[in-house]
């Protein structure tokens, strides 16, 4: 059975990479790399994979840049030292067996969207690698995210006890509630507590606005909520679109590329 290792690139390296003492220099960024290559080597004893990967960001603006502008903008620029050394960083991750894969003006989270879709659909297993809560949509009995830094696999039981929701309905959950880490606002004036609560009493999104545009009062649906969930429907649709992944993607690459043979 295929057990794919898919490794959020930027997330791993950024994280180690600031762990690292002192200032933004390229000798920084060399204690990085190595720190990098020992920490793709634990993952891949600790997840024992058939075929692995490590998925870096294309090199251009996204969709959801195009359609919404303020996307990411609260997020730090990458140092210079370490822009620069990320092709040493593919180079060391080569080394011991795994390659690097992008593609132009499309996420990493897309990428790895699409592949751990493909892969549950083929009956095998997928281990996102990443502390990114975007990925908990797509968790199923074939994909898991694993926090490689606790380490701890992120499974529904987590989702459920970290956020109030199931899996199915976490992108509802950030339409809602906004996911300030990538500067996606949702609903002003409800948070994580009233979203989970609302998608509990009301199932999904859609079902939550039809509910609010209907003057419904039910439950955490208040007058005053109501009204808020009506002056920024749109802002949640928006949200939504923003925070679901791309699962259909063409990658045009064979599965077979990334095996991977300890």
């Amino acid at each position: 059975m295929i057990r794919f290792l898919l490794v959020d690139a930027l997330n791993l390296i950024r994280r180690v990479y600031a762990a690292q003492p002192g200032d933004d220099t390229p000798e920084k960024a060399e204690g990085a790399k190595i720190s990098c290559k020992q920490s793709l080597r634990r993952a891949l004893r600790e997840s024992a994979p058939t075929h692995a990967v490590v998925v870096f960001e294309g090199r251009e603006p996204s969709w959801r840049h195009l359609l919404f502008r303020d996307y990411k903008i609260n997020h730090s620029p990458m140092p210079q030292p370490l822009a620069d050394a990320l092709p040493a960083y593919r180079e060391a991750f080569a080394q011991i067996g795994v390659d690097s894969f992008e593609i132009a003006k499309v996420e990493a989270d897309d990428v790895v969207g699409t592949l751990a879709v493909k892969i549950a659909d083929a009956g095998g297993n997928a281990v996102i690698l990443s502390t990114d809560k975007i990925y908990l949509q797509l968790l199923s009995d074939h994909v898991v995210v694993r926090d490689h830094f606790k380490p701890a696999d992120l499974d529904r039981a987590y989702v459920a006890e970290r956020f109030g929701v199931a899996p199915e309905t976490f992108v509802d959950f950030l339409a809602l509630a906004g996911d300030s880490t990538n500067s996606i606002g949702g609903v002003p004036g409800i948070g994580p507590k009233i979203a989970a609560r609302l998608i509990d009493e009301f199932g999904a999104l859609d079902a939550i606005l039809a509910a609010a545009a209907h003057g419904v009062e039910h439950g955490s649906l208040t007058p005053k909520l109501r009204d808020k969930l009506q002056d920024h429907a749109e802002d949640a649709r928006l949200a939504q679109s923003l925070v679901r992944l791309q699962t259909d993607l063409d990658l045009g690459v064979n599965l077979k590329a990334f095996r991977y043979v300890a």
